[in-house]
């Protein structure tokens, strides 16, 4: 075989696989193309040039009160040891 057939294979699959979003560019598309990032709107463009924003169309998130809640909100990534004696009696 040929060395430039066996060196053509191997670049081949060493392709990066190509996203969805990478198909078709802004360059590639017609001229009043925009690609956007695939968000969801949350208004809609006046006539004059303004922006609405549409309460209905804002995430809206439900956070439980946390007052009285026993555990910390962060959780470190670099944990100290800690022994303790509840640990050791159950597993006896």
């Amino acid at each position: 075989m040929p060395l430039g057939l066996i060196l053509g294979l191997g670049r081949a699959f060493r392709r990066k696989r190509t996203s969805s979003l990478d198909i078709l560019s802004s360059k590639r598309a017609p001229r009043n193309y925009y690609k956007g990032k695939n968000c969801k709107p949350t208004g809609f463009h006046t006539h004059k040039g303004g922006y609405v924003l549409l309460q209905e169309k804002l995430p809206n998130y439900v956070v439980p009160d946390l007052t009285d809640f026993k555990l910390k909100p962060y959780v470190s990534q670099c944990p100290i040891e800690v022994e303790t004696t509840e640990g050791t009696d159950a597993a006896k």
